[in-house]
């Protein structure tokens, strides 16, 4: 049985004072929730005060990139042994604004991916399609391309300790939804895909989240999906009340 997993992504929101403010009122409405795990992943420079805050509640704190070497000369970077020092438990690798923007590739998600499992972070890792592929019927060719390349070399334990989040990049802050239907579709094809290659029980096992215009009033019905195991949560995480109604919202779903 897979428990219900729900990360929000504050993306580069939030300077360190916005962010505690923010903290403070979810630890109000979620120090008793037990039923879904929790995770916020503020920006690099509140890490170590949202830390602080997060101590004896149930919320885990997730950060939103890594680089893969410990230690060296990479100006402007940021190692795992520095995210466990600020109390990191998760860490998002590959997110599409990340292979957008700044030329992340399958390769490099590998690299990272292995350097927070080495440091005992688990890495919430991002594929997804654009919406010209959707539309060219490549969806299943682009998901499995990242998927072999993302998570290359990796042993079954190694499989067992990450977090994958299917985001349609036609879905990221733009307000369309992939249809619960459609996320179900996605998310099942990656759970055969894990089949394949490391088992029933490695698959059956893996929590996989659904990511993509997340809101309140849609929670529900995607998580009652049977092959969505959360949500990867962007713009309703930057505001208390929605954040705290999407995961109060998942805890009605019985997995």
């Amino acid at each position: 049985m897979r428990k219900i997993i729900i990360a929000g992504n504050w993306k580069m929101n939030k300077t360190s004072l916005e962010a505690m403010e923010l903290v403070n009122l979810l630890r109000r409405e979620l120090t008793d929730i037990s039923q879904v795990d929790m995770v916020v992943c503020p920006p690099f420079t509140a890490l170590s005060e949202i830390n602080d805050l997060l101590n004896e509640t149930p919320i885990g704190l997730g950060a939103q990139d890594v680089y893969w070497e410990d230690a060296g000369a990479f100006t402007g970077e940021v190692s795992a042994p520095m995210l466990k020092g600020s109390g990191c438990a998760y860490v998002i690798i590959g997110h599409s604004e990340r292979r957008q923007y700044f030329a992340e590739t399958d390769e490099t998600v590998n690299k990272k991916i292995k350097a927070a499992l080495k440091h005992e972070l688990t890495p919430i890792v991002c594929i997804g399609e654009r919406l010209d592929e959707r539309e060219s019927g490549k969806t299943f060719d682009v998901v499995k391309t990242q998927c072999t390349g993302s998570f290359a070399d990796l042993s079954a334990d190694e499989m067992s300790r990450i977090i994958i989040a299917y985001e349609p990049i036609w879905a990221i802050g733009t307000g369309k939804t992939a249809t619960p239907e459609q996320a179900q579709e996605v998310h099942q094809f990656i759970r055969g895909f894990f089949k394949e290659k490391y088992g029933e029980e490695i698959a059956a096992g893996l929590r996989i989240q659904y990511g993509g215009s997340v809101k309140p009033d849609n929670t529900e019905a995607l998580m009652s999906q049977p092959d969505i195991d959360g949500a990867l949560v962007g713009g309703a995480s930057l505001k208390s009340d929605s954040f705290i109604q999407i995961i109060k919202n998942s805890c009605n779903v019985k997995k």
